[in-house]
């Protein structure tokens, strides 16, 4: 019972916290165009477009993470996880696109360089906005990781990438300012547009690799073993043992060799025991065992 009202907890913060960000994150939009109308700088455009990628992309996460939380029905009996992993494969989508525009902006700004207009307003909002997002995506990464949410984290991990843009390009028109070098704003945007397409690239890849039922990492592999070796006392051996991930959930099946005269009670006995094991030690366990009888052992 604990174990359930904790789940339903976490579920319910993750589908809270991807509704904020379409929020926060519209917020943010609003103030880098300010900045980049106040400017007129290609680079500050660069940024706003980033954002208007994390708005689209966070209003896709908050409806994949609905779906993802949907229990297991006739026609999904293994559950809706994988649906998380699909919002991360169209954000990244998304930063292509918007690191497409960007390019264009930038070489129109590299025929015709403008000077900027009111740079110190403009870097200031911009600032401002960098710190909100740092901010809200500290918070997604770390709710995100806990709760074992891949939309989540994603959309976390891209607001770094944009705080990280946002210093980038404060940093350049600072410079800009300073020498009067008007080729550094177009400059950073192609900088900008680049960063985001390698970010969007590793993005796509994680989702992807989720997708194609990825293994667990190998650190949680190791604790899986241990737990089965420490709790299938009375039975003879496992082998067998598959992983796989999907969103928070992590599949784990493999076969538990029994003495052949075990009654079919002590077995399960013996199941119940590690699969409550593996659901306290490893989080999102959902546990197959398939028993065999003592000829079916492989380790002599």
């Amino acid at each position: 019972m604990t174990e359930n009202f904790t789940l339903m907890a976490s579920s319910a913060r993750v589908r809270r916290l991807s509704f904020w960000s379409i929020i926060i994150g519209a917020g943010i939009l609003l103030l880098k165009f300010a900045a980049w109308w106040i400017t007129g700088s290609v680079a500050l455009f660069s940024d706003a477009m980033e954002s208007i990628v994390n708005v689209v992309a966070a209003g896709v996460a908050w409806y994949a993470i609905r779906v993802s939380h949907i229990p297991a029905d006739a026609n999904h009996p293994f559950g809706h996880h994988k649906a998380e992993y699909l919002s991360a494969v169209l954000e990244g989508a998304m930063i292509a696109v918007a690191a497409l525009l960007i390019l264009q902006e930038a070489v129109m700004a590299f025929a015709f360089p403008q000077p900027l207009r009111e740079p110190g307003i403009g870097l200031a909002i911009n600032a401002l906005a960098a710190v909100g997002n740092g901010a809200w995506a500290f918070v997604l990464v770390r709710a995100g990781r806990a709760a074992r949410s891949p939309a989540l984290v994603a959309d976390g991990r891209h607001l770094w990438t944009d705080v990280v843009t946002s210093i980038g390009v404060i940093a350049g028109l600072l410079l800009a300012l300073a020498t009067g070098w008007l080729w550094l704003d177009p400059l950073m945007a192609v900088v900008v547009a680049f960063n985001i397409l390698w970010h969007g690239w590793h993005m796509v890849s994680a989702s992807v690799q989720g997708l194609m039922d990825v293994s667990v990492e190998s650190g949680d592999l190791a604790e899986i073993e241990r737990t089965i070796r420490e709790n299938c006392d009375g039975a003879l051996e496992f082998h067998d043992l598959k992983t796989r991930e999907a969103g928070r959930a992590r599949f784990i099946e493999f076969h538990l060799v029994v003495p052949a005269d075990m009654t079919v009670e002590r077995s399960h006995h013996i199941c119940d025991r590690i699969e409550d094991a593996l659901e306290a030690a490893v989080a999102g366990a959902q546990v197959t065992i398939h028993v065999e009888p003592d000829h079916k052992a492989k380790n002599g």
